[in-house]
């Protein structure tokens, strides 16, 4: 009988990681369990694409990479959208084109992130954050932009605010 509680104690924890983590367990016929790891990738904002199949639970219902993914129209399989590295730049004025030429990275070309341009969603190179942070501006006099982002600084100095702009700095 212990050993009874035991196998239900270890399904309840299985079933609480999956819960938590997104992992799947499925019984094989031999009674083992076997973990299921979701696929990579995540679900697009948008669906711009038509679905693989139609009525998924969960990703591996649909077919190759594809995930399942709900929409307006129910949940559906589609293929994937990534995250690629680098941050998108700040916008220097005002806003952007009020349209969506994208809704992830995965729409963008080479290593183009899918950002935000103040009203709508456009392809734009990004850059990369150095490592280290800024110093709290002290009394800093200029009052200009200088840089926008760590890409446009020399060596290891990092783009930082200054009491009124931006300015190339050492990072502490």
């Amino acid at each position: 009988m212990e050993q009874h509680w035991s196998a239900v104690c270890a399904v309840i924890l299985a079933l609480g990681a999956s819960v938590h983590f997104d992992i799947v367990f499925a019984a094989e016929a031999d009674g083992n369990l076997t973990v299921i790891l979701p696929k990579p990738g995540h679900c697009p904002r948008r669906l711009n694409v038509v679905p693989s199949h139609k009525g998924c639970v969960c990703d591996e219902d649909c077919p190759a990479d594809h995930k399942c993914c709900v929409f307006d129209c129910g949940a559906v399989c589609v293929p994937p959208a990534f995250t690629k590295p680098g941050v998108c730049p700040r916008r220097h004025w005002g806003s952007g084109l009020c349209a969506e030429f994208c809704s992830n990275d995965s729409d963008c070309p080479k290593d183009e992130k899918c950002c935000h341009n103040g009203c709508g969603h456009e392809c734009i190179a990004p850059y990369t954050v150095k490592p280290g942070r800024c110093a709290l501006p002290q009394g800093t006099p200029m009052c200009a932009e200088y840089c926008y982002h760590d890409g446009q600084c020399p060596g290891e100095q990092k783009c930082c605010k200054t009491t009124c702009g931006h300015a190339c700095s050492e990072p502490c």
